[in-house]
């Protein structure tokens, strides 16, 4: 390759608190049109705002987990520019002084080494309303919905660390899985409480000089993030092949055609005007302050999935698996306290668990099946009550009944025969009724033993104790 694509991020988080960020207006997604908004929502003339405290709670808890440094004072900025759906004429951000700053992430792709990708900047912003048009309710016309006017966002800028989509995504994913496990975010991107703009531009290799970068506006999935980012990559190159000089602008992706469009110039921070919001005191964060929010962070994911490879010893694998969100990773481990064997009970969540909830459609926090009736199944598995086979016969009755496992066994009568006499018995009938297959076994066609075990287990209901069938099979066939 002849150019090296240089990547940097503008994640934007919307924090998941019940009020706005500078009124008492609620968040809550989807209520009718403009019926969460006030005087300040509004930008309505004299409306003061009023800092809310959990927004800062957040910030701070998201730059500690992101390795930042906590500005002890920062400051409140206006952020000028006209749009529709922003009634103020500007969005209070912070400019210079953000609330966090100079952290990191570690990322890894598979077959890679770690790396570090450097994180500028956190800081906290309200969003602007949204523009509805067409079919939703407005007829062939456009309208202004406010309700997200004034909603608290964390923007978290990343250095132009990133070299590839793969290595964007897996930021991203990080990042995401971070803010969800601390519950400042929901990560709905389709509702965008957690999108991307892409700064993309390109180099050629072995140069110290960027090139001029281009800025994929609101993109809301890592499918789409990754599909812009590798388009606009092959559009910079295409363009300076054939003679053509890149501009810095905004564009927007289009997930239909797989292409950026260009949608306007893009504005420096000279062009916002910004300067110090007056109706706003300067934001002063005591080292008392950052330790407190320090010592009320959970374990973080990455902690955690050491945790389970070193105390559980999982394989990294499933360890990372397990440590996917934060409710699944307790689920986990409720379901290893309850039953000491946490390899079972991770084969067991990553399967029987995981496969029933996206059959259908639950989240682990609503799922039927507690991790204390999933360790009284396999505790039923260790004990040689019931075969690893009958016990997926019975979770999916617990997943649809809620009944206890022993209940479902003894009211199926689903018991394991471990009773060498009966087994003997179902096993000689077999062989008398296959002496074809026996003598193939007996001549050195031993695949034909899988057989066997078939018939005995179908005749017996799939009740017979598999390791005893296999013991008796194989004395009795080799007479």
């Amino acid at each position: 390759m002849k150019y090296q694509p240089v990547i940097g991020l503008e994640v934007h988080v919307q924090l998941l608190t019940d009020t706005k960020i500078f009124c008492g207006c609620s968040t809550t997604f989807g209520s009718e049109p403009n019926s969460q908004t006030c005087p300040v929502c509004l930008g309505l003339p004299g409306a003061l705002p009023v800092l809310n405290g959990t927004v800062v709670e957040y910030a701070i808890k998201a730059g500690l987990s992101t390795n930042c440094t906590i500005t002890p004072r920062s400051i409140f900025a206006r952020k000028n520019y006209f749009y529709p759906d922003l009634p103020k004429g500007y969005q209070i951000s912070q400019f210079e002084d953000p609330i966090c700053q100079n952290g990191w992430l570690d990322i890894t792709l598979a077959g890679q080494e770690p790396k570090r990708i450097g994180i500028t900047r956190i800081h906290m912003e309200e969003d602007a309303g949204k523009l509805v048009h067409g079919d939703s309710g407005m007829g062939d016309g456009s309208g202004v919905d406010l309700n997200r006017a004034c909603t608290p966002l964390l923007e978290v800028v990343s250095e132009p660390d990133l070299r590839s989509s793969d290595e964007a995504v897996a930021y991203l994913k990080q990042l995401h899985q971070i803010v969800t496990w601390l519950g400042i975010c929901d990560g709905n991107m389709e509702e965008g409480s957690f999108r991307c703009d892409a700064n993309v531009s390109v180099m050629p290799v072995g140069s110290k000089t960027l090139g001029t970068r281009a800025e994929i506006k609101n993109v809301n999935s890592f499918k789409f993030v990754k599909q812009a980012i590798e388009y606009e990559i092959l559009r910079q190159i295409d363009l300076i092949e054939d003679g053509g000089t890149v501009v810095q602008e905004t564009r927007l992706f289009d997930p239909n055609s797989g292409k950026t469009r260009s949608m306007r110039s893009k504005e420096e921070a000279h062009d916002y005007r910004y300067f110090p919001d007056p109706d706003l005191v300067p934001l002063v964060i005591s080292d008392q302050w950052v330790e407190r929010s320090r010592s009320e962070l959970p374990e973080l994911p990455g902690q955690r999935q050491q945790r389970f490879m070193t105390d559980l010893g999982l394989l990294p694998y499933d360890a990372e698996v397990l440590t996917a969100s934060r409710a699944l990773s307790d689920y986990f481990e409720a379901g290893v306290a309850a039953h000491d064997n946490a390899k079972a009970v991770a084969n067991w969540v990553m399967g029987e668990i995981t496969r029933a909830l996206n059959d259908s459609g639950t989240s682990i926090d609503a799922c039927p099946v507690p991790p204390e009736r999933l360790a009284e199944l396999l505790k039923l598995i260790d004990n040689g009550t019931i075969s690893g086979k009958i016990a997926k016969t019975v979770f999916d009755e617990m997943w649809k009944s809620g009944k206890a496992p022993l209940t479902i066994v003894e009211e199926q009568g689903l018991v394991q025969v471990s009773d060498s006499g009966a087994i003997e018995g179902i096993i000689d009938e077999i062989l008398a009724a296959n002496a074809g297959q026996v003598e193939e076994y007996r001549s050195g066609k031993e695949k034909v033993f899988g057989f066997f075990v078939g018939q005995v287990m179908k005749a017996s209901k799939g009740k017979a104790n598999p390791a005893l069938v296999n013991e008796l099979l194989v004395s009795r066939l080799k007479g």
